[in-house]
């Protein structure tokens, strides 16, 4: 993964409006294949080349919510990172990812609530400048007063 910030965490009373960050993954064939078996969703539009090529993807496809856990990555590990708990996410799938696709997945602080620690990211992941995927997580950060 390429990050463009190290990780660790940035507490409630560091955030900012518009603090962005994102990191960028090559979504392979072993990381679906892992997702399946996780997730236990073995539809063979991910897992099987000759039932996807007849699909209206024409081929394999990532798993959604794999593409949606990079999202959890940046918010994990990056804004605010280690600490957070996730209170909600709201997510529209635009397109498929595919093997091979370098997935772009940024978030973005829209919203402060500083008395209830509550910060609310717009997300995005994108493959080639085309975003795949839309949302808004809200999420509770970290703070050095109870952390």
């Amino acid at each position: 993964m390429l990050d463009n910030l190290p990780r660790g965490t940035i507490c409630i009373e560091d955030i900012e409006m518009g603090m962005s960050r994102h990191l960028r993954k090559v979504v392979t064939d072993e990381d679906i294949e892992m997702f399946a078996q996780i997730s236990t969703d073995r539809n063979p539009v991910h897992l099987d080349d000759d039932y996807a090529q007849d699909t209206i993807f024409q081929g394999r496809i990532a798993h959604g919510m794999l593409t949606a856990g990079l999202i959890s990555a940046v918010i994990g590990e990056q804004l605010p990172g280690h600490g957070t708990v996730y209170m909600g996410q709201s997510l529209k799938f635009l397109a498929p990812v595919r093997p091979g696709d370098m997935v772009y997945a940024e978030v973005k602080v829209i919203d402060i609530d500083f008395s209830k620690r509550r910060v609310r990211l717009d997300c995005h992941c994108a493959v080639d400048g085309k975003k795949v995927l839309v949302g808004e997580a809200t999420v509770l950060a970290p703070s050095r007063k109870f952390d």
